[in-house]
């Protein structure tokens, strides 16, 4: 149940994963099941649920939440398909900032004569070359998620 991995509970004052608070089961493959440890728990659950962008509508009996997912529709694939997006886009802002903070660490110590002008540069190089690396890898999860998001 990992799509329910980012959700937090209010639970007695301090925000909880949701798996801290509930056991969490798919008894079948459109059904998840969250039975809280504590029944008072109940309510803060179906609230982080429901606050939560994943369009999911909790249903509780008392004892426990049922969650009923959704098939997806294009609608709905095209919605994850940005999210998706999204979410590689900003992986690759987090890397180009990092880029950005290593070349500027690279510039001051070269400032302070901690390295030589010919350090820097291979050293700028070496970062230029793992931000490629890594930027090439967010691309490639990006278009295997979207063909799995779009089948």
């Amino acid at each position: 149940a990992s799509i329910l991995d980012n959700i937090k509970v209010e639970y007695y004052g301090t925000e909880l994963p949701l798996n801290q608070v509930a056991t969490i089961s798919t008894p079948e493959a459109q059904l998840i099941v969250v039975q809280p440890w504590d029944k008072n728990v109940l309510k803060p659950i179906t609230t982080a649920i429901n606050k939560s962008d994943l369009g999911l509508a909790p249903n509780s009996d008392g004892e426990v939440i049922r969650l009923n997912i959704p098939a997806l529709t294009q609608e709905r694939r095209k919605e994850l398909d940005k999210a998706v997006k999204k979410k590689a886009e900003d992986g690759r802002v987090a890397i180009r900032n990092l880029r950005r903070e290593a070349n500027h660490a690279l510039d001051q110590l070269e400032k302070e004569k901690e390295l030589s002008e010919d350090q820097a540069k291979k050293a700028k190089d070496k970062v230029q070359e793992l931000t490629d690396e890594f930027i090439k890898r967010v691309d490639e999860v990006l278009s295997h998620k979207e063909k799995e998001i779009l089948e």
